[in-house]
């Protein structure tokens, strides 16, 4: 008698992409392309996995999310929140009631991850400085101590695991920032969301960061920086925003870092991880994001996955 032949072992790297890449960093906004033109181009692009983006720009109604996902063979890999942890416990209801919304989504359709980025210290588009950019040594407290609660609380509730994600303009961005808060951070309630663009755009080397951190990476985010726009935003210290605006953030391969290292890297640490392409690109004109997401699309299966 024949033996059945064994069902292929699932790719320990997942490429999906995010409403980042097609212009979308608000609920609403006419700038913006419509949910339904979305969903149908990142599935019309090869994608199999999206991330909810910014709370209400997707349906909010589980049900109706689902639906929309599932009949054009998308499914969801994690929902994405902003906090404030470092200001303390006199923050902590509020961020919970947003951190729990958007748990709440992610979870019924069957997220496993929940994306946590840190505030902003200055305002990403007309660059007000908001506070001081380095923090105080009980700020950093707050920030750990909250945050490996905040893991925890939404592994219980929701069943998900947290990745912060560094970010341009928030205290959590280069090597030293990053570094020093995966050594004060407890490695079962909390993991990392590597940006390759945001931490380059830093001075970072992901592949170094795999490589050192490998344990603590959970999920990724593919994207390059244009090196010559980004001397330009460093020289005249734009705010994240604008410097968006005028393409630091570029279609691979043409920036760093080149993500057949980042890719070889974290398919050495033998796990499954979430490979999220996110080209910040607000503004952009609509037609502009599909082409771009074929041609990354095809890249990246040049680079194995």
């Amino acid at each position: 008698m024949t033996k059945p032949s064994p069902s292929p072992s699932p790719p320990l790297i997942r490429i999906g992409s995010a409403p980042d890449s097609w212009g979308v960093w608000f609920p609403d906004d006419p700038r913006q392309v419509p949910w339904q033109r979305f969903l149908d181009e990142v599935a019309g692009s090869g994608y199999e996995w999206i991330e909810l983006g910014p709370y209400g720009y997707l349906p909010t109604d589980p049900a109706v999310l689902a639906e929309e996902t599932s009949r054009r063979g998308l499914r969801v890999s994690a929902g994405t929140v902003f906090t404030g942890l470092h200001h303390g416990p006199a923050v902590w209801e509020r961020t919970w009631a947003h951190v729990a919304e958007n748990a709440a989504l992610a979870q019924a359709v069957g997220a496993r991850h929940l994306v946590v980025i840190p505030s902003f210290w200055r305002d990403d588009k007309t660059g007000a400085v908001l506070e001081d950019r380095v923090l105080t040594p009980e700020q950093w407290r707050h920030l750990t101590s909250l945050t490996e609660r905040l893991g925890r609380e939404v592994r219980e509730r929701y069943g998900l695991r947290i990745v912060v994600h560094p970010h341009a303009d928030t205290h959590l961005d280069d090597e030293d920032s990053v570094t020093r808060f995966l050594d004060a951070t407890d490695p079962e309630a909390v993991a990392l969301c590597l940006d390759t663009g945001h931490y380059a755009y830093a001075g970072g080397d992901s592949v170094k960061l795999i490589e050192t951190y490998g344990e603590r990476i959970g999920y990724l985010h593919l994207k390059q920086v244009d090196p010559a726009v980004l001397a330009e935003v460093r020289a005249e210290e734009l705010p994240f925003g604008p410097a968006v605006a005028r393409g630091v953030m570029c279609e691979p391969p043409a920036g760093v870092p080149a993500l057949g290292p980042v890719l070889a890297a974290a398919a050495a640490l033998g796990t499954e991880l979430f490979a999220i392409v996110e080209q910040d690109m607000y503004p952009c004109e609509p037609d502009a994001p599909y082409p771009i997401a074929l041609r990354t699309r095809g890249y990246l299966r040049s680079c194995g996955v």
